[in-house]
């Protein structure tokens, strides 16, 4: 994408005072309706986003007008999103909003390295990260022999950490994959469901099994899991295994015990991965349980090949609502002085006092 400069400037002396006018010329090859957005929708999210700037889209030439700074930015802004349609991931009014923050953080990364990130493709879809946070998410588990993806809903942990599994199984990096996630009723207690085993641990394992259907062949998963290439099965069917060659998952792992947690790492075998995904916001063991996600850092922390990934409400990817939503719980807990859960408890051996400094 060519950008033209048309720069003028209002007084010389301010810096915030002056203005500028870029003119970028899209490639030929670029559809502008991919860019602006059905009915402009991306190009009023630009505009929202730098309300200070005037947008003007004309043929395949966009004019951005406004302060030099914010000028300067949205033609960064406009480059990327050029490259990111390029690619063919579809733009959206949110994509632009994270695609600023990207660019405004601290630490600014391109969003098109993040948005073109591919991961794995799938039934003729391409899984890509969405976040700065996923990216490196994503990033640590390919390094790591052992991931802890810790953060609140809607960040793409666990799908993330299926969307990796199943890229290992494929490329024959391991030969199966094992999911897992303990049997914790989420504040309701439903008491003895009917029918098989299988039936009664179906409804706690079925976001897994909806995750793999997005990724594979649904005529081909109940195969693969009669060959045993992919054991979906509740965490207390781990104890006694030793696991090799395999990409194993524990989801929810905020609801295991430090016990359970101890049991399920140390059945990593020979030749396999790792990862642990959790919220310890979101805790559903009964009153008085630790939660072994809660210390396992303190634990672990230090331990080669091991390591730790936080998301937050910047990489909730669901409902922008969503993420207000995370954001408003932790000021309620801050204000309230609870843990998380509302609960007003401690970690056994460690002072409140001790535990407010570290969070």
């Amino acid at each position: 994408m060519t950008s033209l400069p048309h720069a003028s400037a209002t007084h010389p002396s301010a810096e915030h005072e002056r203005t500028s006018e870029h003119r970028i010329v899209v490639p030929a090859h670029v559809p502008m309706v991919a860019l602006l957005g059905s009915e402009d929708a991306v190009l009023r999210a630009v505009e929202e986003g730098f309300p200070g700037v005037d947008v003007h889209a004309r043929g395949n030439e966009i004019a951005v007008h406004g302060p030099a700074g914010e000028v300067a930015l949205v033609s960064r802004l406009l480059d990327e999103l050029v490259e990111v349609v390029e690619a063919g991931t579809p733009l959206t009014p949110e994509v632009v909003t994270r695609s600023v923050r990207m660019l405004t953080a601290t630490t600014a990364q391109r969003p098109s390295e993040v948005l073109t990130f591919d991961i794995l493709s799938s039934r003729g879809r391409t899984i890509r990260s969405k976040t700065v946070g996923q990216k490196r998410y994503v990033e640590a588990i390919e390094a790591n022999t052992i991931t802890f993806g810790i953060g609140p809903a809607g960040t793409g942990k666990t799908y993330l950490a299926m969307a990796k599994a199943v890229q290992a199984l494929q490329s024959k990096r391991v030969n199966r994959i094992i999911l897992t996630r303990p049997a914790v009723e989420a504040g309701e207690r439903l008491g003895y469901l009917p029918g098989s085993l299988s039936d009664k641990i179906d409804p706690y394992l079925r976001p897994l099994y909806d995750a793999l259907h997005d990724m594979m062949d649904p005529d081909a998963i109940p195969k693969l899991i009669e060959a045993g290439t992919i054991e979906v099965a509740p965490l207390a069917y781990m104890r006694g295994r030793s696991l090799n060659d395999s990409f194993i998952v524990l989801d929810e792992a905020q609801n295991t015990s430090t016990e359970q947690m101890k049991m399920f790492l140390t059945r990593l075998g020979f030749g396999s991965t790792m990862v642990i995904t959790g919220d310890a916001t979101q805790v559903d063991l009964p009153g008085g349980t630790t939660s072994g996600l809660r210390v396992v850092e303190d634990i672990l922390t230090g331990v080669d090949d091991v390591e730790f990934c936080r998301l937050t409400s910047s990489d909730v990817v669901r409902h922008r609502l969503v993420s207000d939503i995370i954001d408003a719980y932790a000021r309620w807990d801050v204000a309230s002085g609870t843990d998380g859960r509302g609960d007003r408890q401690r970690r056994p051996g460690r002072p409140p006092q001790e535990r407010r400094a570290r969070s």
